[in-house]
C-alpha cells in the first residue's frame, strides 16, 4: 500500500503519459476525484470516470494528446508531501512556467488553482503542480 496515495496517483498518470497510453487506472478517493476534475477542467487530461471495484471504486483517467501524439500534459510534481507540508497565503501562492502551468491547491473551500486562489483571496496547502 502506498503511504501517499496522491504521489501515488500523479506517478501512475506521470508514466501512463510517458509510455503514451490511452488510459490509466487507480483506486478511488474523493482528494484524487477532485485532483482528476481540476486536471479534465484545465485540459491536461481527456476526462476522468469513476467505476465501483472489488474493494471501493477505481478512477480511469484518459489521457490527452495532440494529433501528432504529443503531450498534452508535460509535467507533474508533488509539493506538499506527508513528512513536509508546504502551506502558502493566496499572495505568496507560486506561478508555474510563468503562470502557463497550474499549481492545485487545498483549500477551506476545497480544492482549487492558483488562478482562483488567488481571485478569492485564499491560501491552503499546495498539493502539486502541473505544467
Amino acid at each position: 500500500m502506498a503511504t501517499d496515495p496522491i504521489a501515488d496517483m500523479l506517478t501512475r498518470i506521470r508514466n501512463a503519459n510517458l509510455a503514451l497510453q490511452e488510459k490509466v487506472t487507480m483506486p478511488s478517493s474523493k482528494v484524487k476525484e477532485e485532483i482528476a476534475k481540476l486536471l479534465a477542467a484545465e485540459g491536461y487530461v481527456g476526462g476522468f470516470e469513476v467505476k465501483p471495484a472489488d474493494p471501493g471504486k477505481e478512477l480511469t483517467v484518459s489521457l490527452r494528446y495532440t494529433e501528432d501524439r504529443q503531450r498534452v500534459l508535460t509535467g507533474l510534481k508533488r509539493i506538499s508531501k506527508p513528512g513536509r507540508r508546504t502551506y502558502r497565503s493566496a499572495s505568496d501562492l507560486p506561478r508555474v512556467q510563468g503562470g502557463l502551468g497550474v499549481t492545485i491547491v487545498s483549500t477551506s473551500q476545497g480544492l482549487l488553482v492558483d488562478r482562483e486562489c488567488r481571485r478569492r483571496k485564499l491560501g491552503g496547502e499546495i498539493i502539486c503542480e502541473v505544467w
